[in-house]
């Protein structure tokens, strides 16, 4: 009995050692698993983050379980399965390196780590209309009462779109031509016009960048250029005070004849600024050698280009809070004027500013998306990146306000000084001037108006003024110059996948884009290179963006399918889109765009559209109407970035390829799903009535119907 007990507990040791081993490979495996997809979470520099690790192993390749060959062996030892299974395990993640050199699609760049990818969206996202666009339309448009729609239309139109392309990016791998394409043959004109806009928009935007290195360079003068007339040399020999600048004033001044050497209209260029030229070809140059060192390599230009801006607006935010007249300037921006909400133009504006502001339909969020792990949050990253954005656009515009409140109360105090020594003199009282705080406080521009005249006037009166000017351009430069990454990204992307240049390599392609760019630049650097300027920004970036966007979502909710993208969505981040967003993608975000299209067009259509001219007897700027070939150029512009929309789908029903066709990157749709321990997904009621899905999981393109749900007749039995 002693010796039948002490077999039986030796025959018992090795069933629990082969146990435990069966289970620590089970474990081991899991381990493996989880490691080959990287937590979005981690940032750590000793994996890679994105698309080449080991994340991407084919579902065409033998499952873990089988490799190992895991489960008792019924012949042979004990000792034998245990070894066998050790040497089988120890040759697993040779098998699996060699899968991966051997899949060519694995190259793609990839993001170092997380912070690097959110820094990077974040600097594309959050550009200069946060702080030159955004305040003016506040102030302008009701106030605080503006916060209501463009809030409305940040959860109706913007979060939704945000949501959308960074989901579609990560999950087709590609960049926006190549997903479109892979979406359908059909969609890939979406892709290529995205491209079109973000090469012209980068083209014009880049003329900005230029404009602040000037500024910048000019920052370290003393005194500062634009903070007294210059004078002029007379026939006669004698000096006296520029009189344009006199009528106007000297940042007025310095910004349309010394930066711009502005023309008086549109037709007339006068002659080549070679000072703009010179700064053209800076800007571009700094560009690409930024972009040619690839995300992999570029994190502490991200670092510094996207953290830099908060930095300076923090120290302007304590800087300008301390100043006299600011609680004046908050207060005018945020008290609310409710009787404007009932403004159509406010919804307008207030849709477009969100629009415009998180960087939609340019191919560059899906680009950047496109590096990301398989089960990185897009979800979560779509949330941090919209609301950083739109809380920096508040934040800038209580910073701007606080500046423009002091500019406008000192302007306030002169006119009062000047008012009680001319009544002191006993001057007539039609002499006297008219100060109204209130005026002045609402005599805010936009635009390059605001940065380059309200904000350096005001800076001219704080002490230390260099100082603030270079922190200021500075500031703007680096909020410039990472959103044209992004632009220009979804650019050479989008030529990367499509394989034009099948040889060539990025850097090269990078370098042409940058180019061609600088090249035509040119035309900004003349006398009406502004109003070119304008030109291009009032037409290319407006209207097409919100049709590209508008197709964006027909072809994901009408197309790919709208369960099929949420099945997609809960595979990388293990949580399915609730009703809101899947309603947003196909009704709600839609009708929004559509409206603001039509609105934007009615608007045109009974208005028209005009463009400020410099008058240099009146040292200010007129409304002038744009001649017809301006009209003829805006359309054209509109219309070399939409066509290719109908007309990529038409080349293919008439059997022209304009995109090759290429395989599908590859996604671990096994692993991942595995991993979240998701089971298929059965729609509820609701989704089969709201989103018109058939029994058999398709869906259909009517309206929604509510209809009782059918059963299948093996369940009814």
């Amino acid at each position: 009995m002693a010796n039948t007990a002490h077999l039986f507990r030796r025959q018992s040791s090795r069933d629990l050692i082969q146990q435990a081993t069966v289970r620590s490979l089970d474990e081991l495996e899991l381990r493996e698993l989880r490691s080959r997809l990287v937590r979005a979470e981690n940032g750590s520099q000793n994996v890679v983050y994105g698309a080449t690790n080991q994340a991407f192993i084919s579902d065409d390749d033998p499952p873990m379980g089988r490799i190992l060959d895991i489960g008792p062996s019924t012949t042979g030892p004990p000792g034998k399965d245990t070894r066998k299974l050790a040497m089988q395990a120890s040759i697993v993640s040779q098998q699996q390196e060699a899968a991966i050199v051997e899949r060519p699609e694995d190259e793609r760049e990839s993001w170092d780590s997380k912070w690097t990818f959110l820094l990077a969206t974040i600097g594309y996202a959050v550009g200069l209309g946060n702080v030159w666009r955004f305040p003016y339309l506040a102030q302008k448009n009701g106030g605080g009462a503006f916060l209501v729609p463009y809030f409305v239309m940040l959860l109706l139109q913007g979060l939704p779109i945000f949501y959308l392309e960074l989901a579609i990016g990560q999950r087709l791998r590609k960049g926006a031509i190549g997903v479109w394409h892979e979406v359908s043959a059909y969609l890939g004109g979406i892709g290529i016009s995205s491209a079109f806009v973000s090469y012209i928009v980068a083209l014009y935007y880049n003329t900005i960048i230029a404009w602040c290195l000037i500024y910048l360079l000019h920052s370290f003068e003393t005194p500062l250029p634009w903070a007294e007339c210059p004078k002029r040399l007379f026939k006669n020999f004698t000096y006296d005070i520029e009189p344009e600048c006199v009528v106007s004033s000297p940042t007025k001044y310095y910004w349309y004849r010394e930066t711009l050497q502005v023309s008086p209209s549109v037709n007339d260029p006068v002659q080549i600024n070679y000072t703009v030229a010179l700064a053209l070809i800076t800007a571009w140059s700094l560009v690409y050698l930024c972009m040619v060192q690839g995300i992999t390599e570029s994190s502490k230009i991200v670092y510094i280009t996207a953290i830099f801006p908060y930095v300076v607006l923090i120290i302007f935010f304590f800087r300008g809070i301390t100043l006299k007249g600011a609680s004046d300037g908050i207060a005018h921006l945020f008290t609310p004027r409710w009787e404007s909400i009932l403004e159509p133009v406010v919804w307008l504006e207030a849709g477009t500013q969100i629009f415009f502001s998180l960087g939609l339909a340019f191919g560059g969020l899906i680009a950047f998306s496109s590096y990301n792990p398989a089960n990185n949050n897009c979800y979560r990253d779509a949330l941090v990146v919209s609301i950083t954005n739109c809380s920096t656009s508040m934040f800038a515009g209580v910073v701007v306000f606080s500046v423009i409140g002091f500019k406008a109360t000192s302007i306030y105090d002169s006119c009062i000084e000047e008012r009680t020594e001319m009544m002191r003199q006993n001057k007539s009282q039609s002499l006297w001037p008219v100060c109204d705080l209130q005026k002045e406080l609402e005599n805010s521009a936009s635009g390059t108006g605001l940065a380059f005249i309200i904000f350096t006037e005001a800076i001219n009166q704080f002490p230390a003024a260099q100082l603030w000017a270079v922190l200021f351009f500075l500031m703007l430069f680096t909020l410039g110059i990472d959103s044209q990454f992004g632009t220009l990204e979804g650019v050479s992307t989008s030529l990367m996948d499509m394989k034009l240049f099948p040889n060539v390599p990025k850097e090269m392609i990078t370098g042409g884009l940058c180019i061609s760019c600088c090249v035509l630049s040119m035309c900004f650097a003349n006398g009406a290179g502004s109003y070119i300027f304008q030109l291009m920004d009032s037409f290319a970036g407006s209207y097409t963006l919100l049709i590209i966007a508008f197709f964006e979502c027909i072809g994901v909710s009408y197309i790919y399918g709208l369960k099929r993208f949420a099945d997609d969505i809960e595979l990388m981040t293990g949580a399915r889109p609730n009703l809101y967003w899947m309603l947003c993608w196909k009704y709600i975000s839609p009708i929004a765009m559509i409206t603001i299209l039509v609105a934007s067009f009615l608007e045109l259509a009974s208005e028209g559209s005009s463009y400020p001219g410099w008058n240099a007897l009146t040292g200010s700027t007129d409304r002038l109407e744009w001649p017809h070939w301006c009209i003829v150029v805006a359309i054209l512009l509109i219309l070399v970035s939409i066509l290719w929309i109908p007309g990529v789908a038409i080349l293919r029903l008439c059997g022209i390829n304009v995109i090759e066709d290429s395989e599908p990157a590859w996604f671990p749709s096994a692993e991942l799903r595995d991993v979240h321990g998701i089971v298929p997904h059965e729609p509820t009621d609701i989704e089969i009535s709201l989103f018109c899905i058939r029994a058999d999981g398709s869906e259909g393109l009517c309206c929604p119907t509510y209809g009782p749900r059918e059963q299948p007749l093996d369940e009814e039995e």
